[in-house]
């Protein structure tokens, strides 16, 4: 998105691959693999090479999240195209379609450094994108850290993107109950 939008900056550090490898942040795989939650490197760009910095910078934040979703319904089609070898791509996509729609829902929450913080600022009108901006930038650790770790049970994150979640998987996953 952000080379279609005028940076060129993605391309030039051999960012613009399919190669997991290129993505891998070995804090981020590490976190993932002891305690369930990780992340990886995040694509740079430079938003002085873009026409519209914010407005952009929110259509960046958003194809992150939109590739996961699209990956997710690709995927759930050639579960369905492919029933008679259902097991075996159960086993394999089922997996994958969970984790790219749990991506995309998490990422777009409103609080940076998630996508979603970026594509609030990106959309809202000038003088509340930089409130809302200063607002999140302050706060962004208190708010990961509320809505992450559970209190009484449950995270405060599972309340809020567990149904969304729950519902986009009950459309791409085959055999599963769509309300």
């Amino acid at each position: 998105m952000a080379d279609r939008l005028g940076d060129p900056t993605a391309k030039l550090s051999n960012r613009l691959t399919l190669n997991p490898l290129a993505h891998i942040d070995p804090l981020g795989t590490l976190m993932l693999f002891v305690f369930g939650f990780g992340w990886g490197k995040p694509v740079p760009f430079d938003p002085y090479n873009l026409r519209n910095p914010r407005r952009d910078a929110g259509l960046i934040s958003l194809s992150g999240p939109a590739a996961n979703l699209i990956l997710a319904a690709i995927l759930s089609v050639i579960l369905r195209l492919f029933t008679i070898y259902y097991l075996i791509f159960n086993i394999l996509l089922v997996p994958i379609i969970t984790l790219n729609v749990r991506w995309a829902i998490f990422n777009l929450l409103p609080f940076h450094p998630l996508d979603g913080g970026k594509v609030l600022v990106g959309f809202l009108p000038p003088a509340q994108a930089l409130k809302a901006e200063e607002f999140l930038t302050q706060y962004q650790l208190i708010f990961l850290m509320l809505i992450i770790f559970p209190f009484f049970g449950n995270s405060l994150i599972s309340l809020v993107i567990d149904p969304v979640i729950n519902f986009l998987l009950n459309l791409l996953l085959p055999g599963m109950p769509l309300i």
